[in-house]
């Protein structure tokens, strides 16, 4: 075969992929982490078979709800970093609006005041989860970095003002991950050292006076946390029943649906917060390290994004993102390995549910148009 007959059948078997990789730039879609994406999803499936117990109609409206989640990102993709950051006032103020709704005409279900129905049941919380990290860094966006005291007291209300109105819901869990994010804002502006120490020991008997306006429930959490065998047929059970998951899979795990805590339903909420347990159980450490990895790819693809941003706003918004999406992970396999206190907060892309996805995927829609929206400097 000559030589020009080879390079002809090589590009001819390449030209796929060309044409795959200009369709992703024309939709502004970053393939590194579109690949993590896809990956992370595709194991929580996989997961999500076995956890809902190979309920093949709950697992396809899973299949569906990504599918809305995947479109949702494509959309967001297409809106060019300085768009959002002008509507950015008007979407934390509509989301505040709906929260005020939220604690008055809201639909209460499972003891709490979380959602809303207009036309679409949804939590508007969610929305606030972007909210908040855009609002905070369009305010810093043409200001003095690092912040003055001035300035950080006017972002700690544009942060606490959501705070409390989803705490009241209540929903403690959610709460403290939107004010989690909107201090990330703060501390990758550049919040000096000797701040965040003061800040670090003002915490203290700021958890203290916490205490006095938490639900009984949620300071059974906390105490449970200390000691979960003081009640192990009650507030200990699912931490319990976690570890004997996790413990029990070992190195390779006991096998995809064999699984006997989640299969013989001794593992609750095994298909949303507790997840994790199930892949540790069936998977063993070999698939959780696999799923961490996907994450920590993600992760730092995101921060790299962030890096790469030429303005205050698109920098500090993608940092916050990709940082946030570490807590939301962070915060789920410590809760199932007994680290931190029963919250609530779902394993991002593997648990069942819809609402966080979409808001998850969104986010990630936000890293990808300011990716494809950077302006190349000349070398």
């Amino acid at each position: 075969m000559r030589l020009s007959d080879t390079h002809r059948l090589i590009t001819r078997k390449a030209a796929p992929f060309g044409d795959f990789g200009r369709v992703l730039r024309r939709l502004n879609i970053d393939g590194p982490l579109l690949g993590g994406l896809i990956l992370i999803c595709a194991l929580g499936l996989v997961v999500l078979y076995s956890a809902v117990g190979e309920n093949m109609r709950l697992w396809l409206n899973q299949v569906v709800r990504l599918g809305v989640a995947l479109v949702a990102m494509i959309i967001v993709a297409q809106l060019p970093p300085d768009f959002l950051r002008r509507w950015t006032p008007w979407g934390y103020l509509a989301g505040t609006v709906l929260l005020v709704l939220v604690l008055t005409t809201g639909e209460v279900g499972q003891g709490a005041r979380r959602w809303l129905d207009l036309g679409v049941r949804f939590q508007p919380s969610e929305i606030m989860k972007l909210a908040v990290p855009m609002m905070a860094a369009w305010y810093l966006h043409d200001r003095q970095i690092p912040p003055r005291v001035g300035q950080l007291l006017l972002l700690a209300l544009m942060i606490a003002v959501p705070t409390v109105l989803i705490a009241r819901q209540p929903d403690l869990g959610t709460s403290l991950l939107i004010a989690a994010s909107g201090l990330i804002v703060i501390v990758l502006a550049g919040l000096p050292v000797r701040l965040m120490i003061a800040l670090a020991v003002l915490s203290v008997p700021g958890a203290l006076a916490l205490w006095n306006f938490m639900q009984d429930y949620q300071k059974q959490r906390v105490l449970t946390l200390l000691d979960p065998d003081s009640d192990p047929l009650g507030a200990g059970y699912h931490i319990i029943q976690s570890k004997i998951a996790i413990g029990s899979g070992g190195l390779f795990g006991k096998g995809w649906t064999n699984g006997s805590q989640a299969q013989l339903e001794f593992l609750p909420e095994r298909d949303t917060d507790f997840i994790f347990a199930v892949m540790g159980e069936e998977l063993g450490m070999l698939g959780v390290l696999s799923l961490i990895c996907l994450y920590v790819f993600v992760i730092g693809r995101g921060l790299y994004i962030a890096m790469q941003a030429q303005d205050t706003y698109s920098r500090l918004l993608a940092g916050t993102i990709s940082l946030t999406f570490f807590v939301y992970v962070f915060v789920n396999t410590a809760m199932v390995t007994g680290l931190v206190p029963v919250v609530g907060i779902p394993l991002p892309l593997v648990s069942f549910g819809g609402t966080s996805m979409v808001t998850l995927m969104a986010g990630f829609g936000i890293l990808m148009s300011i990716q494809s929206n950077r302006k190349l400097l000349p070398h």
